[in-house]
């Protein structure tokens, strides 16, 4: 494993090939409390201040509550990366876990970048338009009681299940074995988080 810098992180997306339309792609996937999101948004103030326009979507704002863990994609794909390839602004609903419903929409500009976060983001179907491919992993029960720490001991019982599904969903589809980056969503080693992240080998790689 390797420190390594966001703002060199944003060179290199920038860099690479946009493969939907004009967009260029992250995907960060994961499972539940790894870090996903604190990584994204790093990602998108360093893209930001080397003077890109970003556009990000969390998944768990289209997820339709505790039972659509994994049936979200037609919502992404016909509602933000369908237009965004067409070169038109996206929209999607947004999910309100306290009430239970979609209480609301969101417009996604079209931007330089398009940071899509959540768990599965890097499934088969995103393949083919992602320019970067991310994912963060953390141990089990740290990412439990992250979420627990997050959003209370209600949410434990689901969550466990969830994190079941999870589990058997990136057996059967091995995502971190593919992708370009794996982070560290755990690591303790002497780095600034806010502007570090911790990069580990993939396999086959050298660990240097």
């Amino acid at each position: 494993m390797r420190v390594e810098r966001f703002d060199n992180l944003a060179v290199a997306v920038l860099r690479a090939p946009a493969r939907l339309g004009a967009v260029r792609v992250v995907a960060v996937d994961g499972p539940t409390g790894a870090g996903k999101t604190t990584f994204a948004e790093r990602l998108a103030g360093a893209l930001s201040a080397a003077g890109a326009t970003v556009s990000v979507v969390h998944t768990d704002d289209l997820l339709d509550g505790w039972g659509d863990q994994f049936t979200f994609w037609p919502r992404l794909a016909e509602g933000v990366l369908d237009p965004l390839r067409e070169g038109r602004p996206g929209r999607h609903p947004v999910y309100d876990w306290g009430q239970g419903r979609f209480d609301a929409t969101r417009e996604v500009p079209v931007a330089d970048v398009l940071i899509v976060e959540g768990t599965t983001t890097t499934r088969p179907e995103a393949r083919g338009q992602l320019s970067l491919s991310v994912f963060v992993s953390a141990p089990a029960d740290l990412r439990l009681n992250r979420v627990v720490a997050r959003d209370g001991a209600a949410v434990r019982e689901p969550l466990l299940r969830w994190m079941d599904a999870e589990a058997e969903y990136f057996v059967a589809h091995p995502s971190h074995d593919w992708v370009d980056v794996l982070i560290d969503g755990a690591s303790e080693l002497g780095h600034d988080p806010s502007n570090e992240f911790v990069r580990l080998p993939r396999p086959g790689d050298d660990d240097d």
